[in-house]
């Protein structure tokens, strides 16, 4: 069983279609006790992380978040999910869940290109599990103004170019965090969500 994370920041919609067409057994829930009994989690978001953050500590959210990252079953941060797993968001100063090392810059404006980088984009993989049958160059779809500064290299599953090379996605042990949003990139990124049901 999958849960799927529930803090009123997630794409749930696209997600949940994402998963029923993979024919994936899942469940979406705001509760922590729920989320933990699950073999696998999903943490989508997109929004603010300042005000995600109050309401997954409010909720016990963000340590469930955590307890099941130390548990060592799997768990995808989607987008603004992706990102709160790490330490710290320049987006209004934000402590996160410390999860994976590292932190989250924004876009300057002064790269020239229009901020919130949003629409398809191309990247590459380290060819880990979650990017199997997926072809190196292969476009993502993103809609984010800050982006993942993974602190260690062999953290860096996949990179992307807009104006400066980001972090696409990040891995550590059993956790994967992708900046793009995979339920909503078409073949490739349902063949990623695919992966990810058949880890472990």
């Amino acid at each position: 069983m999958i849960g799927v994370v529930d803090y009123k920041a997630g794409n749930l919609k696209s997600v949940d279609s994402a998963l029923s067409h993979l024919g994936a057994e899942f469940l979406i829930s705001d509760k922590p006790e729920e989320l933990l009994r699950c073999d696998k989690m999903i943490f989508p978001g997109v929004g603010e992380a300042k005000s995600a953050m109050e309401v997954l500590k409010s909720s016990g959210l963000g340590q469930a978040v955590r307890e099941f990252a130390l548990s060592g079953k799997p768990l995808l941060g989607i987008c603004l999910g992706a990102q709160i797993v790490f330490d710290s968001s320049e987006e209004r100063q934000t402590e996160c869940l410390g999860i994976i090392p590292g932190k989250v810059k924004r876009f300057s404006s002064q790269m020239g290109l229009k901020v919130p980088h949003m629409g398809w984009n191309t990247i590459e993989h380290n060819n880990i599990n979650l990017f199997k049958g997926v072809k190196q160059n292969s476009s993502f779809y993103f809609v984010h103004s800050y982006y993942i500064e993974a602190q260690s290299q062999g953290n860096i599953a996949a990179s992307c170019e807009y104006g400066l090379n980001f972090t696409a996605a990040a891995v550590k042990d059993n956790i994967l965090a992708c900046q793009f949003h995979p339920e909503k990139s078409g073949e490739a990124g349902l063949q990623l969500l695919d992966n990810f049901l058949k880890l472990y």
